[in-house]
């Protein structure tokens, strides 16, 4: 850990993050003296999907457009738990560890889902009610945005 650790508000955290969306970089940096803070953010390519499809590819188009069309169905699921903060998202404690939740699982409210690493600090996502996890949509040591869901707890 930084010797010289300087504490950032959340919501400028989140400005940024934000500034980075709707402009399209995946990079900020502010320096004011010593303290320095960087966001940065994973570039998302757009699939080819958007394209016209020929006939003959037609069976493939599907199979290509369930994914994306996936992604914003979890994030308005009422069960959706989403990510506070940009980082870097790990489902176990340790590398080797055991993960904190499986699908299926029985979870508590207030019991850890999963850590977030946001500047060198790891942050416990907890179950914001009780429920059964009946799906996780990051991996570990996937890069995560603020907004993104994360599992479905129902």
């Amino acid at each position: 850990m930084m010797g010289n650790f300087i504490e950032f508000d959340a919501a400028a955290i989140r400005e940024l993050a934000q500034i980075l969306r709707d402009t399209d970089l995946t990079e900020i940096e502010l320096v004011d003296g010593e303290a320095r803070l960087r966001v940065v953010r994973q570039a998302v390519v757009a699939a080819p999907v958007m394209q016209p499809v020929a006939v003959a590819a037609a069976p493939v188009a599907p199979v290509a457009a369930a994914a994306p069309a996936a992604e914003p169905l979890d994030a308005g699921h009422p069960g959706a738990v989403t990510s506070p903060m940009v980082g870097v998202a790990y489902l176990s404690p340790e590398p080797n560890a055991a993960q904190f939740v499986t699908v299926g699982a029985k979870v508590a409210q207030g019991q850890t889902l999963l850590l977030i690493e946001a500047m060198k600090t790891f942050n416990q996502i907890k179950a914001p009610r009780a429920g059964t996890v009946t799906r996780i949509l990051v991996e570990s040591g996937m890069p995560v945005e603020y907004g993104e869901p994360l599992m479905i707890i129902e």
